[in-house]
């Protein structure tokens, strides 16, 4: 199979969609590789190691879309790569597709092929494809919330884990998934008092046991959350249902009840937001206040440590995207139902449910386009 990786255009992204090492897997079991020039430069990649690894090097974006049979990404593509995008061809990156209807539209128009990591489902309903950047992202929550309280940032003014003889800031942790698992892992590292809320109870007991004793567990409900945020100092929305939009669980009317320097870090918000007053911002622009309540809400995270986001999302993609070359794509899906449940977008057909919902949009059923 003809594989393309192009760079990623997206604001402030610097992964890479396959690591040299990767590539080599790839070539061994003879399949093509065209990596578009300078497409790893920023997760520590040249082009020199990818030629190395048996890798062809192609000048520009256009040039590796016009080639592929499949293309491997990071990000979705974004409207200046729309039309290069070919009938049949297969994309395998991040979609999330129910928080950006124009994508969807885009891709149905398309009639390509388009698998997204996001939605790829083990038999125990883990996402194997989401965990390792819900693993950065966790960890950077706390990151850069940690640094938004900082008052010069505009945030209250308080350091995460306190000092001798002062109190440490309070996080609220939303969601106990990967997501919030590492992030309260993290906050409760550097010192800080910890709640996390998660609707499940067996989750609840499983995180009551695993984690220190500066993290209290609590059952999310809207009550307890709009107890929690007046006095929690950071709040990180960690909360996710595959391939469909995010619920608002902290509503635009709960700003008025936090205090005044309040961080608010929404790692859903690619999948349209867990906090009602979130929008997609870059790591150029990356927060903005409301009612004195400072907002962080960057779509793609883990692209501010691309060496170790990409290596860790090529370490995840690599046996899935083997498949899909070794096989063809229908062939991979029918042998790996993880795969088939990765399928969002098929010629023109929206084939995931949870898209179908999100807009509105005709269902049709994933079977019927593997024959």
């Amino acid at each position: 199979m003809i594989i393309g990786v192009p760079k990623e255009i997206k604001n402030n992204e610097n992964r890479v969609a396959l690591t040299p090492a990767g590539a080599l897997e790839l070539v061994k079991r003879d399949h093509t590789v065209y990596v578009q020039s300078t497409a790893g430069d920023g997760s520590g990649f040249s082009d020199d190691d990818y030629i190395n690894a048996g890798a062809k090097i192609l000048p520009t974006i256009e040039d590796t879309y016009a080639i592929a049979e499949m293309i491997i990404k990071v990000k979705e593509p974004i409207e200046r790569e729309y039309n290069l995008i070919k009938e049949d061809q297969l994309l395998f990156t991040y979609f999330h597709f129910a928080s950006y209807e124009p994508l969807t539209e885009a891709m149905i128009k398309s009639k390509s092929v388009c698998l997204a990591y996001e939605t790829v489902e083990l038999p125990n309903r883990s996402l194997p494809l989401l965990v390792p950047m819900s693993e950065v992202a966790g960890r950077m929550a706390t990151q850069e919330g940690a640094k938004y309280l900082e008052k010069p940032l505009k945030g209250r003014g308080i350091l995460l884990g306190g000092v001798p003889g002062v109190p440490p800031a309070k996080v609220l942790v939303l969601g106990g998934g990967i997501v919030g698992t590492q992030a309260a892992k993290m906050a409760a590292g550097l010192g800080a008092q910890v709640t996390i809320l998660d609707i499940s109870l067996d989750r609840l007991r499983h995180l009551a046991d695993i984690m220190p004793a500066n993290v209290n567990t609590m059952y999310s409900n809207e009550y307890n959350i709009r107890q929690l945020v007046q006095d929690h100092e950071l709040i990180i929305g960690a909360v996710l249902i595959p391939g469909a939009k995010a619920p608002n669980l902290v509503t635009r009317d709960m700003l008025k009840t936090m205090k005044s320097g309040t961080v608010l870090v929404d790692v859903a918000v690619d999948q349209g937001g867990c906090i009602e007053t979130c929008k997609p911002t870059t790591h150029a622009d990356p927060v903005f206040v409301i009612d004195d309540v400072v907002h962080y809400c960057v779509a793609n995270m883990p692209g501010a440590v691309p060496y170790t986001s990409t290596i860790a999302l090529t370490n995840a993609t690599l046996p899935y995207a083997i498949q899909l070359a070794n096989k063809g794509w229908k062939q991979a899906c029918k042998d790996d139902n993880a795969l088939k449940l990765g399928l969002n977008v098929v010629n023109g057909k929206v084939v995931y449910e949870g898209v179908s919902k999100a807009f509105n949009l005709e269902y049709t059923e994933v079977d019927s386009v593997l024959n």
